[in-house]
């Protein structure tokens, strides 16, 4: 079926005046972008000097510490221990910086556990 030459100029006219008419409507909603993820926050660094792995300090301890309770630094373990550990693991975890301390004594050993730089929990 073939339009006529004037029924195509109709055609095409009331197409025009439809466009025409949209002018007057606010343009089409665009989505707004999806928010960005709100940015990982990184674990905060233990503060005052920290064990190595051979069981040193990295500084000197600060002597505020009084009792061996949770809260207290690595290094003020040492100092209130008067010894050095037997074995010290260091590692990283999802809190960010993990310290394993073990005191193996006869008849006992305590595990010490440390998350960035503080005595978290005692296992003996």
């Amino acid at each position: 079926m073939s339009l006529s030459p004037s029924a195509r100029l109709a055609t095409l006219a009331g197409l025009a005046m439809l466009g025409a008419c949209r002018g007057d409507e606010p343009p089409p909603r665009v989505a707004a972008p999806a928010p960005a993820p709100p940015p990982v926050a990184r674990p905060a660094a233990p503060a005052g000097p920290s064990l190595a792995p051979d069981g040193t300090c990295t500084g000197p301890a600060p002597t505020l510490a009084t009792a061996i309770e949770p809260g207290i630094g690595e290094c003020e373990l040492v100092r209130l221990k008067a010894k050095p550990p037997t074995d010290v693991l260091v590692g990283e975890g999802r809190a960010g910086r993990e310290v394993q301390v073990l005191y193996a004594e006869p008849g006992a050993r305590e595990l010490y556990f440390f998350v960035n730089g503080r005595l978290d929990r005692i296992v003996k």
